[in-house]
């Protein structure tokens, strides 16, 4: 039989359409089915007009604000917080086949050298005591110090033993204040009555979950869309579930094809598309759509790196810049930075991918798309300080 041919058109407005980004953005608004159908929502510190996880929900529906996530996490209970590729936010229901994740996580954490010399027994068990007698406490509850000579990313010790009981899963994130995080016993945080999975029905969740949001993939994308699987293991979930698989060959943006696994589904998935919305996008750049830099420039021909923790000098674009999405193509990017005790979204920089890019349709989407995003922000002025 014919291995399928997904042609480059149709595979960016299938990744688009998988990533709750090909249509307009506006809408009944229900921020767990969000977070349900992208599996996760990487949660970042950084604040420039406002952080990663409330941007990549604000990104699929408009009327989302940033005060909305909390109450899943804090009363709701129906997210949690742990470590994908980074710290992100899952919907509980992936929880059962997440306790593989715990174990993997622990048993890394624990082979490094960097945390296990901070991880005292004693201080292991003193966290534990004092969590489990006075409630969820922050890691600003604790005083123990750095000794030595600081360095970079060095963390007190408390800090380091609260973060491998997080990342084991024998503590869980209760809930946050601003984005300072609060620690609590697991099992006040998580449902108990949520059913066992072995470790082999684990891996085969995640790995057709993964397929299942992404459509097609290469078994490295797969493993790479939640990071809780070995390269060996996704390879023989696929030889055990070639039934349930198509192969496919997915041209790219320069014409090459790339052999890879699609859901059972992906012919009706290709019959029931849509032309991506033509509305200008301000994407973050921890979205989980552009987050693969190979995979971006394969499918979308656009060269993206985040250079933030580039030196300055270095840089070939700036330290927070925006990918602007328009249609099925990434047509420029953006500096841009929200002053909240000004109320001001200041626009710094804004490049196109090509110089007959940058005409005044365009510029006026891009316009209202910042007002949009102020919005979002809580800010009233959009500045625009670029000609």
């Amino acid at each position: 039989m014919a291995r399928l041919q997904i042609k480059n058109s149709t595979a960016r407005a299938l990744w688009l359409t998988s990533h709750g980004l090909a249509q307009t953005p506006t809408g009944t608004l229900d921020v767990l089915q969000m977070i349900q159908q992208l599996g996760f929502v990487q949660l970042d510190t950084i604040q420039v007009v406002s952080r990663a996880h409330h941007h990549i929900l604000w990104s699929r529906n408009q009327n989302y604000r940033e005060e909305m996530l909390d109450p899943l996490l804090r009363h709701k209970r129906q997210v949690f917080e742990h470590f994908t590729h980074d710290a992100s936010v899952l919907p509980m229901d992936a929880l059962p086949m997440w306790q593989r994740q715990f174990q993997r996580k622990k048993e890394q954490v624990g082979r490094s050298n960097w945390f296990c010399k901070h991880l005292d027994p004693d201080l292991i068990a003193e966290v534990l005591r004092r969590i489990t007698e006075e409630g969820p406490l922050s890691t600003q509850n604790f005083d123990t110090k750095v000794k030595g000579e600081k360095a970079m990313w060095q963390r007190p010790p408390h800090k380091m033993v609260l973060d491998y009981l997080w990342y084991s899963g024998e503590l869980a994130t209760s809930h946050r204040d601003g984005f300072k995080k609060f620690y609590d016993l697991a099992e006040r945080v998580f449902p108990q009555d949520l059913p066992h999975l072995t470790d082999r029905q684990q891996v085969d969740h995640l790995c057709h979950a993964a397929l299942d949001r992404i459509g097609f993939g290469t078994l490295g994308e797969i493993r790479k869309f939640w990071e809780a699987c070995e390269t060996s293991e996704v390879k023989a979930w696929a030889d055990s579930n070639t039934a349930d698989l198509v192969e496919v060959d997915v041209q790219g943006a320069d014409g090459s094809w790339t052999p890879a696994l699609a859901c059972a589904e992906i012919e009706e998935r290709i019959k029931e598309l849509k032309d991506p919305t033509t509305r200008l996008r301000i994407l973050n750049p921890f979205d989980p759509a552009i987050r693969d830099r190979v995979r971006l420039a394969r499918l979308f021909g656009f060269d993206y790196t985040v250079e933030m923790f580039v030196p300055a000098a270095k840089r070939k674009w700036g330290y927070y810049v925006y990918p602007l999405l328009e249609g099925s193509k990434f047509v420029g990017r953006i500096e841009a930075k929200g002053d909240r005790s000004k109320g001001t979204l200041t626009l710094t920089n804004y490049w196109t991918e090509t110089e007959r890019l940058k005409t005044p349709k365009r510029a006026a989407k891009l316009e209202a798309e910042l007002a949009r995003l102020a919005k979002l922000a809580g800010l009233g002025t959009v500045d625009w300080a670029v000609s």
